[in-house]
């Protein structure tokens, strides 16, 4: 076997490249749809959390703070989730992978 035939890929190492990285990308896609959907989660609950909740009249953000409440929960739920959340993220992710017929 000479040293060119080795260096050049053979069709079916392309092809398992081609399915390996295919496979990588829809990994990635699953961790990351699974993670939006655990921000998701937080976000409402973050928001029902602070629902009651009155500031006060010294001090309070007003009319702007109510505004952007939701905001500021939807925020902070993005970073529980990119921090490594509470688990929902983990638990969906497996049962994606599951569902396209990939191990974990």
């Amino acid at each position: 076997m000479s040293l060119s035939t080795l260096a050049t890929p053979t069709v079916d190492t392309v092809g398992q490249t081609a399915a390996s990285t295919a496979e990588l990308l829809k990994r990635g896609k699953i961790r990351e749809t699974a993670q939006k959907f655990e921000a998701s989660f937080l976000s409402v609950m973050m928001q029902s959390m602070t629902a009651g909740m009155k500031t006060p009249d010294v001090g309070g953000g007003g009319a702007g703070e109510d505004m952007f409440k939701s905001l500021l929960a939807e925020e902070m739920a993005k970073q529980v989730s990119k921090a490594g959340g509470i688990g929902v993220a983990a638990a969906v992710q497996k049962e994606m992978l599951k569902m396209q017929g990939l191990k974990e």
